[in-house]
């Protein structure tokens, strides 16, 4: 492991999220002698980011940690173009209102994981939209899209893959590296930004914006990816079983949240409590260290650990208590994830989708036939089963870790 100078990159390589830096020496220097502004941008498509966007959010927390500024970009103006890296297609175009609104939705996570305010490292949030908005299509062109080539753009990942797939790549994507990289143009003359931080899928356009800002102003800026994080069985980081785990609470249960980290696989235990916990390294040590049984331990500290930060101290230990009582004593807990029936009977296939266990009722028949559903504890075999509601509430559960509530609408 590289010895590093500042307590920023120290920080960084103890925990395992660097991947690449465009200037190892040269940030780790600048760390040691001042307080680096640095950003992170993130696109305003849902009103809740998920689990696959914690990597960044974490590295902002990181920075923050290690006495320097975190600066958050909300992308409001990039939202409307889409970045292309990793689609195989153009993402759905949205209407002002309704990124403002994402953006609104998505700052009550950052607050949580960040203290912002006026301080030098202190947390400022900006929305893009501000500047890209106001560019002239002549201006862009002329001061910034001289600066680069399409032959080189062609080669970068985002468009090179798409192309290689015979994907539609539309020239309003296309578009996307050069407003990210006037981003750090940008937000250097205006906050003395220093750092953009993303994962490796943006190392070309974090590049794209170091070389921008060094070829029209001359100033040294610096660029660090982390690793995409993919699950031990290869599956991608921030879906589970019933979609995306979101951030936000109105996006997803508090029980969901603690049950998707509860559930990780044990050989991701360590590594996700070095990415997404504060617990102290020895401590870590010790509990990637269990093994059999034992290790569910880790796993409901890391649980415990990544909700608190999320949702919050109360929010975790309710999720917590819940599952003990779900499964150490056979009864649920009002943190379960739940559905209010309006009808007096609702067919076993449509209360499984609705509680988010299948995504369609072809996989809910599966799941049944398969005898993972059980109503109240009983082991249902019949696709055609039908849950005849009354005054108490019905427990459904759907193998052995996914268990939530139908109640009356009544």
């Amino acid at each position: 492991m590289t010895e590093y100078s500042s307590d920023l990159l120290r920080l960084l390589s103890t925990r395992g999220y660097i991947h690449q830096l465009t200037d190892a020496a040269g940030l780790d220097a600048l760390a040691t002698k001042q307080i680096v502004p640095g950003y992170g941008g993130f696109d305003a498509t849902a009103p809740s980011l998920h689990v696959g966007n914690l990597m960044l959010i974490m590295l902002l927390r990181r920075l923050q940690q290690a006495g320097h500024k975190p600066i958050v970009i909300m992308g409001g103006g990039t939202t409307k173009v889409g970045d292309p890296s990793g689609k195989d297609e153009g993402r759905k175009l949205l209407e002002d209102a309704a990124i403002n609104a994402n953006i609104a939705s998505i700052r009550k996570v950052f607050e949580r994981f960040l203290t912002f305010g006026d301080g030098p490292t202190d947390a400022i949030m900006i929305n893009n939209d501000d500047w890209l908005s106001q560019l002239g299509y002549i201006e862009l062109l002329r001061d910034v899209g001289r600066h680069f080539t399409i032959n080189r753009m062609l080669t970068f990942d985002s468009v090179k893959l798409r192309l290689d797939r015979e994907q539609p790549l539309t020239f309003l994507e296309f578009n996307y590296m050069i407003l990210q990289a006037y981003d750090f143009l940008k937000l250097s003359r205006d906050h003395g930004c220093r750092l953009q931080m993303g994962g490796s899928d943006q190392w070309g356009n974090i590049v794209n914006g170091i070389e921008l800002t060094r070829r029209i102003d001359g100033t040294e800026v610096f660029g660090v990816t982390a690793p995409l994080i993919t699950k031990a069985d290869g599956t991608k980081m921030g879906k589970s079983v019933s979609g995306a785990v979101w951030l936000n609470e109105a996006q997803l249960p508090d029980y969901d949240y603690w049950q998707f980290w509860r559930n990780v696989d044990d050989r991701d235990v360590g590594r996700f409590l070095r990415l997404f916990t504060d617990l102290p390294l020895d401590e870590i040590a010790q509990l990637e260290a269990l093994e059999g049984a034992e290790i569910n331990a880790a796993k409901i500290a890391l649980a415990n650990a990544a909700t608190t930060m999320c949702r919050g101290e109360a929010a975790a230990a309710d999720a917590a208590e819940t599952a003990r009582r779900t499964f150490e004593e056979g009864t649920s807990g009002d943190s379960l994830p739940s559905f209010a029936v309006a009808d007096p009977e609702i067919a076993l296939v449509d209360a499984l989708v609705a509680l988010g266990f299948a995504v369609s009722k072809g996989e809910a028949r599966r799941l049944i036939k398969g005898g993972g559903a059980r109503v109240n504890g009983e082991k249902i075999a019949d696709e055609n089963f039908v849950v005849v509601m009354g005054s108490e509430t019905i427990r459904l559960s759907a193998g052995k870790k996914h268990h939530g509530l139908l109640v009356s609408a009544e």
